[in-house]
């Protein structure tokens, strides 16, 4: 059985059962221990611990970044996104394709013909309550702020569409801003990319860590 099957079938029992969060929260917990463990080490300078990933990896880059200021630099790579944004906007669909068992299973269970923002937001609220609402980027990416944030997306990225990280962005400028750390946050936007990490993200991530944790 192949990991990717096992994380489709651990999505589709977060729907049935409600009793574990696989999609993001669970994992993000993991962080919080592994932040746990290397703060503990005497070969690691626990004020500079960096975390970054690529797609789903962004996302736990950003919420492990949100949930514990031990990550002291974060630098998420085509991750953030805009849940609420999508569903309002009718731009969910390339997120929802991308882990459809459990949209399909939903779908069922409510009764419907076919997927829509609905099944979307139940689904949501069901296996990661607060991802579209209270815990969402417009109100979690400010709350990184003072430390160092990068965001890292495609122009043309269906899964985190641009439009849906503007508002985020704007917020988390002003809160930077606020905590007079205006130059610890950037978004980079590489043309002409898709859901697709890039050499050029890859560099821009390695150098940001470089550029704050060897300080």
């Amino acid at each position: 059985m192949t990991s990717i099957l096992i994380a489709i079938m651990a999505l589709v029992s977060s729907w049935i059962k409600g009793d574990t969060m696989p999609f993001l929260f669970d994992t993000v917990w993991d962080l919080i221990k592994l932040a746990d463990y290397l703060t503990q080490r005497k070969d690691i300078d626990p004020k500079r611990i960096g975390i970054t990933g690529e797609s789903l990896g962004g996302m736990h880059a950003w919420f492990a970044a949100f949930v514990d200021t031990r990550y002291a630099v974060a630098a998420p790579i085509i991750g953030v996104q805009g849940f609420r944004w999508a569903i309002d906007n009718d731009k969910w669909q390339a997120r929802v394709d991308s882990i459809k068992a459990v949209f399909e299973e939903a779908r069922i269970d409510l009764g419907k013909c076919a997927i829509d923002k609905e099944v979307v937001k139940k689904v949501w609220d069901r296996i990661a309550p607060g991802l579209a609402s209270i815990f969402d980027s417009p109100y979690s990416i400010p709350a990184i702020a003072p430390r160092p944030l990068l965001l890292l997306n495609g122009a043309d990225d269906p899964r985190c569409p641009l439009d849906g990280i503007k508002t985020p962005t704007k917020r988390a400028r002003k809160a930077y801003a606020k905590a007079h750390s205006s130059n610890n946050v950037k978004l980079i936007v590489q043309p002409g990319i898709g859901h697709e990490m890039t050499s050029l993200m890859v560099k821009e991530a390695s150098d940001w860590m470089d550029r704050f944790l060897k300080q």
